[in-house]
């Protein structure tokens, strides 16, 4: 019988240990992202926020995930030297990692529905990434890991480790940032957080960290047309799904993921799709600030909110996110030919928080 072996020092320590410090760097270099107060009149005693995730080096909110599942890969082995990592994906994450994959070093693969923006698609390319289209959203999972298989690869699979890769307790989280950027706001403990569910996440994250510390804090989720989240949510199945694309990248899915954790939700609304598209452009209108589909779908929950706090005489704050920049969407939520292409109607939302924020009541459009 031999005896013990000692790889507490070899070729493949030195190389994770040299592509953990890359990532950090690469973390240690960055700001944290913007809070921006949106304009609303002080007597309404409501403050709407929006943490900037757009200005990530990579343009989204993937980028802390995409850096967590790669520095979680990386401390359990699962990634070495020449693993070629393989992730399904709706575009922004997969950006995202193909910019850690390059900055250790590593091969990029990702499986995309081929109705990915172009834009989201020439981003992937530019970081080294090589995408793998299908034509069916539902078919991104088994593709990616049949393609994992075959290459001996890591499937980096972020719709089931999203929620265990990022520290909910803390470590400069996305809800910690959020906490400390508003210590010294008039009411510094916000009475909602609103986002999207996308791989549940980041959800999780919040709303594990506001219980943990104790606030008060309600987590809504704003859920996008044909996604499973929504109606998974109210029945209580976990296993829910409605196998239908959604046309609000990043955040609709057609299951329920395994990283959406629903017993931290207060709240869930479900948002039209032309909703979203119409809120990201008034968005845009009103701030000068360029956000995709998914923001406008954040903006629809937002301004339900603020109309219940008034209606209610409460007082407060909201947070939301920035997921992403409007730049990706030149061909599609910005380009009217597409909107109407579609089938949506902008205007009746358009006048919807147009009117609200002129002070009339919160009245949501019956399309019928």
């Amino acid at each position: 019988m031999s005896g013990p072996v000692d790889r507490s020092c070899n070729r493949t320590r030195d190389w994770v240990s040299e592509a953990i410090r890359l990532v950090e760097a690469d973390a240690n270099r960055s700001a944290d992202t913007h809070l921006h107060p949106f304009p609303l009149p002080p007597e309404w005693g409501v403050d709407v926020y929006l943490k900037d995730e757009s200005v990530h080096p990579t343009g989204s909110l993937k980028h802390r995930l995409a850096r967590s599942l790669f520095l979680y890969a990386l401390a359990n082995g699962w990634i070495v030297e020449g693993t070629t990592v393989v992730e399904a994906s709706s575009g922004s994450t997969a950006i995202s990692e193909a910019y850690f994959a390059r900055l250790i070093g590593v091969p990029f693969i990702t499986v995309v529905p081929r109705k990915t923006s172009p834009e989201k698609i020439a981003l992937i390319e530019r970081y080294g990434g090589q995408c793998h289209f299908v034509d069916h959203g539902a078919a991104i999972y088994a593709e990616a890991q049949r393609l994992a298989e075959e290459t001996r690869g890591h499937y980096m699979d972020q719709f089931t480790y999203a929620e265990r890769a990022t520290d909910w307790r803390g470590n400069n989280n996305i809800a910690e940032s959020i906490f400390q950027q508003l210590e010294l706001e008039r009411y510094p403990v916000p009475e909602w957080v609103v986002m999207g569910a996308g791989t549940g996440g980041t959800s999780a994250t919040i709303g594990r960290y506001v219980r943990y510390r104790r606030h008060c804090t309600r987590l809504a989720v704003v859920d996008p047309e044909n996604s499973a989240f929504f109606p998974g949510w109210v029945t209580g199945a976990s296993d829910y799904g409605t196998g239908m694309p959604s046309r609000i990248e990043g955040i609709g899915r057609p299951r329920m993921e395994p990283s959406f954790v629903p017993s931290v939700i207060d709240l869930m609304i479900p948002v039209p799709d032309a909703a979203s598209v119409a809120a990201a452009r008034h968005l845009h209108d009103v701030t000068g600030r360029w956000a995709g589909g998914s923001t406008g779908t954040n903006m629809w929950g937002v301004w339900q909110l603020v109309a219940r706090m008034r209606a209610e005489g409460v007082r407060g704050s909201i947070v939301t996110l920035i997921c992403d920049g409007g730049e990706r969407y030149r061909h599609s939520y910005y380009d009217d030919a597409w909107v109407e292409a579609q089938g949506m109607q902008l205007g009746p939302y358009r006048k919807t928080i147009e009117s609200f924020l002129d002070g009339s009541e919160w009245i949501p459009p019956d399309l019928g």
